[in-house]
Parts: C-alpha cells; structure tokens; sequence
C-alpha cells in the first residue's frame, strides 16, 4: 500500500508578523464598511503619506529593480489603503459635514486651508490639475513603459536561456551560476509582467479620486441643502472644501507612488541607484556642462531677462564642468590603486596556497644561479626574444604554444639551466658563462684557442671561445653565438620537439571557432558522426610530431572528412593527410626550392616490407623486424646520415608509402629532426635532388 504523500507545513513567522500582516489586510477591509472617527481617519491619511514616502526612497536608492520585485503587491496595498481611506471620508463628509470644515479631520481641514487658500475654486483648479499630471503624464507613460518591458522580456527569454545553457555547455559558469541565472531570469519575467498589471491599480486609482470627489460634492452640496437646511452657497462652500481636500490628500500619496512606479520602470538595465543612473550620467560630460553655463550666462546679459538666476546657474555648470573631470580622474586613479593591491594581494595569496604548488607552467626555462646572474642584463632582451620566439611558432606551425616561463631554480648547478614541459624536465646544458659558440661542423677550426664540445641544439660539433676572441672570430669569417642565443635556440628546439604535448583540447576548440562557418560545420560534422574533438586533436598532434604545420586546418579537415567515414585508425588517416598535403610537405622542406632527398635503399625496402603482417583483408595488422636486422639498419642508417648532417644541408628520407611510419619510429629514436617522406608525398613541380641512399 503506497504511503501518502507528506504536506510541507507553511514556515510560520517566530515574531509573529505574518499574524500582524494579516490583521493589517483585515483592517484596510474593516474601514471599507464600518466608520472611522476622524482622530483614525487622520492617523489612516498621515500613514498613506508616510508609506509613499517610504516606497518612493526605496524606489531611488535601490541598485537594480528586481530588488525591489515586491513593488506590484506593495502598489496594490497601497491603492486599497488610499480607495479605504476615500471611503471612510466619504462616509464622514456625507454624515457630518453640516459640522463645518474641521468634520472629517485635521488633515484634510488643514490641507484645504493649505492649497485653496479660503477659494474653493482654487483647491478645485489645483486638484484637476493633479489628477491631469497623475493620470494623464506619470501614470500613462509608466504604464506604456510596463507594457512594452514586459513583452520584451518575455520575447528575450528563450535567447536568455539558450545563452546560460550554452555558457553552462562551454564551461565558463558552472551549475550553480547558471541555476541563479535561471532563478533571476524567472523573477525578471514574473516582475515585468507582474508591473504590466500593476500599474493598471494607479490608472484606476486616479480614476477612483476624480470620480469619488465629484460624488462627495454633488451629495454633500444635496444633503446639505435637503437634509440639514444649510444654503446653496454655505452647502457648496463647506462640502466642495472637504471634497477638495480630501481629494487632494489622496492624489498626493497616488502622485508619489506613480512617480516611484515611473522612476522604477523607467530604470531599465541601467545598475546602481538612480541618483548614480542620473547624476553620474549627466555630469559625466563636462563639455556638455561648459555649453550649458555659456548658454546661461549669455542669456543673464540679454535685456529683460532676470540677472541673477541665469547668472548663478551659469556659474554653478562652469564650476562642474571644471571640478568634475577633477573628480573623476582622482576616482579612478584610487581605483586602479585598489585594482592593482587587489592583484597583489591576489598573486600573494595564490603563492602561498596548496593550489599554486600543484600549478605548473607548461613551458619553463630555469636558469642556474650564475647563469641567471649573467643573463641578468639580458633580461629584457630575453622576453623580447621569448615573445617573438612564440609569434614565430604560432605563423610556422598554426597554434599558439603556451607562456614560455623564466625562473631561477638554486636546486640545479650554477652554470646549468633545464627546459621543463609541464614540469618535467625534458633537457638540460651546462652553458659556458663567459664565452661565445663557434659551429663548425666537418668544416675548419677557429685558430683561437677554445674547447670543442656539441651545440646543445642539434647536437653538432662547436668550439666554445672566450667572449674576449669574438672580433677575432669574425675576422675569420665565423659567427660566434652568444649565451642568449644558445638558450633560446636549445628552448626553440626542445618546443619543435614536444608540439604534440603542447597541443590541448582548448587550443584545437580555439582554432576551429577561428575558422569560416563553412568549414566550423564541417568540423562539428565531423565529430559528431565519425570521430570525437579529441580523435581530429589526436590526428593534429600526430602532425605535428613530425613538424608538420597545421595552419592550413581546413585542408586538413577536408583531408580527415574524406578518409574518416570509411576507416577509423588514427595513423591511417594522418598518412592519407600527409598525401594531401605533400605540396606544403615539400614546399616547407625545400631549400631554395630544391628539395634534397636520401633514399632507403632497395634491401632495406624489402626488410621492411617484409616485416609488415597482413590480415587475411591485405590490412597491415602488425610490424615484427628481426633485432639484428634492426641493428644493422641503424648503425648503417647513422653513419650515412650524420655524414649528411655535418655538411650542414638539409634534405629527407625517402621510403615506400607503406613503411613510412615504422621508418619514421626507428629514424626518429636516431636523429628526432629528420623527415621521412613517402614516395606519394613528394609533390608535383618541385626539383627534387637525390643526394645518396641507405644501402
């Protein structure tokens, strides 16, 4: 048997004000059908003065209008307060006003006295002329504005809600911004569309006190004169007095909550209070102010026309449109202060916290203390040199590798430094402070004395010279290579080396948004049906761990829709990438436009055909080479390529389309900087010169 279901109890209110709220509601009901006596009526009109008050400095100070969405049912108290009190003094007006004019209350007597000034006609003039400026002005035009906010945002939502959900998708807030996003966005809806029917309370309002003070002038001048034997005159005298007046205590609560109405409405998008919203926009033209003061000063001179006024106003905008530039400049100047301590504080705290030891730099170059020492100068040179280093990487290769990290580090030797990717340490030298690098390779020797050790780069043979020989080396017609420039090549090397690794899942997502919306589509084709943004990311990195650019993304993605719907290795579809792209392969690799190429010779074609194990459909299942076969490739290998690389030329390694990949994992455990082309990858038109071959 199923367990019924639990009703959730309303919260009740420990200090009991949920009880006194609903007395009060009762009350304003009560005063709808039973008489007040004037000492009540007064405190009732004194109240409903207060409470605009009150509503119409909430209304201005508040930072936004949703933290005022309490104000539909607040103008709803409030007209009932107001159409009850109408009531209540209608009811003594009617009863007693043959009392004279003091019968329905001090207020009302005393606001009549106020504004009519003893002249009925007068108090009926200015009462008109309140009603005319509440209902025609501020409440029609609040009311248009409720209109036209509502069904604007109600029409905004749908877009609103896709935009939390695609910020959500995209990770930029998490679940618990986009459901307080969510949550706003309904009370941004419940409290226009919620406005669109209020303001309908303060049209009817104004319609409510014209038509009840017609109503108390014409009975009270009638049951003046039938009932009480009072004058036409005297009746009309006593009776439109209080009508009037009683009008008018009602129309100035009216007016206040319309104008708060208005001014809330009226706000807009517009944040902070609306002193801020006005003040601060009106005044943040000081020109404006300068044409203004000119204008009123100009008009001071003219015959006829008052001095005084116009000259002090004149006055008073010259002397803002002089302070308030002033001002501003010195409100931002502590701002920024406050912004840059707050950033300080920031990098303070994230240095002190766990988090920031689990936070490792993606590229990071650590200097040893005496070389830190002496590239200390060069410190400027060496961002500079850092930043260009970078912009060189994103043209040649199609990213953005990470910020490249400068750091000393006490723990490693005073004369090393060490390359970090992700904070692992992938090379290290120990650089010769104090001399300069001659690269020689086979060639000649400088006849200065020096040390003959390898750059750290590529590992070719260099002679290390004091700095002291360097005009020496010149005159010789060598290129001595400072400390800097040794670094920073050892560092341009090492990236070439780790692109793939440098290569994230945000940085593929930021090349593809950069792309045409031809080509994005294609993209998210792509993954959506055949492969994920993480198989085309493993598709890049295969790329560009052989140094293949991939600024040309949407050949490439051309390349991977040809290839993907019909095969699904990874290796498979680069090679088929590579083919389509042999024009770049080659034009990148050329020198001069001659591209230089050492085969693998035809036994070792046939050890490596060989070593390819086919499933029984022809596809390549398995790469199994003898070891000594193996070995003797490589010392062969080696000894022909390095005689090669000492020459200082580049060129490639040419092998079958099919042993491509498992040359390329042998050769590149040998010299990780050579290319190895296939045969079809060896583009149309351009001049290929064979230099030797493996054999």
């Amino acid at each position: 048997m199923a367990q019924p279901t639990a009703v959730p109890l309303p919260k009740v209110s420990p200090n009991g004000r949920d009880v006194g709220f609903a007395l009060g509601i009762v009350g304003i009901l009560c005063i709808l059908f039973l008489p007040i006596p004037p000492f009540l009526i007064d405190m009732g009109l004194a109240f409903s003065i207060a409470f605009s008050v009150l509503i119409l400095m909430v209304s201005l100070w508040i930072q936004r209008p949703l933290d005022f969405s309490s104000f539909p049912t607040i103008l709803l108290i409030s007209t009932m307060i107001r159409l009850s009190l109408n009531i209540a003094t209608t009811r003594v007006i009617l009863s007693h006003g043959n009392e004279g004019h003091t019968a329905a209350g001090g207020v009302i007597a005393g606001f009549s006295s106020l504004v009519m000034s003893g002249d009925f006609v007068i108090g009926l003039i200015v009462f008109m002329i309140l009603v005319t400026v509440n209902f025609i002005v501020i409440t029609k035009g609040a009311t248009r504005i409720a209109e036209v906010g509502a069904r604007f945002t109600l029409d905004a939502i749908p877009g609103k809600q896709m935009s939390i959900d695609a910020d959500l998708s995209a990770g930029i807030i998490d679940e618990k911004e986009a459901q307080r996003r969510r949550h706003e966005l309904e009370q941004e809806s419940s409290f226009f569309g919620a406005m669109d029917g209020a303001s309908k309370f303060v049209r009817g309002d104004a319609i409510a006190g014209l038509i009840i003070t017609a109503i108390n002038i014409f009975g009270g001048i009638v049951i003046g004169y039938f009932r009480h034997g009072m004058e036409i005159g005297q009746a009309a005298d006593v009776f439109v007095k209080l009508s009037v007046g009683d009008g008018i205590v009602s129309q100035v609560p009216a007016l206040i909550v319309s104008l708060a109405a208005g001014l809330l409405v009226s706000r807009g998008g517009t944040p902070g209070s609306t002193d801020q919203a006005v003040v601060n926009q009106l005044s943040g033209y000081p020109r404006a102010l300068s044409v203004a003061a000119a204008l009123m000063v100009l008009l001071s001179i003219i015959p006829g026309l008052p001095l005084v006024p116009f000259l002090a106003l004149g006055g008073i905008m010259a002397f803002g449109s002089w302070f308030i530039p002033r001002q501003i400049e010195a409100e931002n100047k502590l701002k920024r202060e406050q912004e840059e301590k707050k950033v300080i504080q920031t990098k303070e705290a994230e240095k002190d916290s766990v988090k920031s030891v689990l936070k490792t730099a993606e590229i990071e170059l650590a200097l040893g203390k005496l070389v830190s020492t002496r590239l200390l100068g060069a410190h400027q040179e060496l961002a500079f040199r850092v930043g260009k280093m970078r912009r060189k990487f994103a043209s040649q290769y199609g990213f953005v590798v990470p910020e490249i990290k400068v750091s000393d580090d006490i723990a490693i030797p005073e004369k090393a430094y060490q390359i970090r990717i992700h904070g692992t340490t992938v090379a290290s030298n120990q650089l010769r402070v104090g001399e300069v690098l001659v690269i020689t390779g086979s060639g000649r020797k400088p006849k200065v004395p020096g040390d003959e050790i390898r750059e750290p780069a590529f590992g070719m043979p260099a002679v290390s010279v004091l700095e002291a020989f360097t005009e020496d080396l010149k005159r010789e017609g060598f290129h001595p290579i400072d400390n800097v420039s040794v670094v920073l090549t050892h560092l341009s090397e090492v990236i070439r080396n780790n692109l793939p690794q440098l290569l994230s899942y945000k940085d593929v997502k930021i090349l593809i948004d950069r792309l045409d919306p031809e080509y994005k589509k294609l993209a998210d084709e792509i993954c959506s049906s055949h492969m994920s943004y993480s198989g085309l990311q493993a598709v890049l990195k295969l790329l560009l761990a052989e140094r293949v650019s991939i600024r040309n993304l949407h050949l490439i993605l051309e390349a991977v829709a040809e290839l993907a719907p019909h095969v699904r290795k990874t290796e498979q579809i680069v090679e088929h990438v590579r083919v389509r792209m042999a024009q770049q392969l080659c034009g990148d690799l050329a020198d001069n436009g001659v591209l230089r190429v050492l085969r693998l010779g035809s036994k070792w074609d046939l050890v490596f055909h060989q070593a390819l194990k086919r499933d029984a459909k022809g596809e390549i299942v398995e790469f199994d080479i003898d070891p000594r076969s193996l070995e003797e490739f490589s010392e062969q290998a080696s000894k022909v390529i390095r005689e090669f690389m000492d020459r200082g030329m580049p060129f490639v390694l040419v092998t079958s389309p099919e042993t491509r990949s498992y040359v390329r994992m042998i050769i590149e455990r040998l010299f990780a900087t050579l290319p190895v082309l296939s045969h079809v990858e060896l583009a149309k038109g351009i001049e290929i010169k064979i230099l030797g071959s493996i054999s």
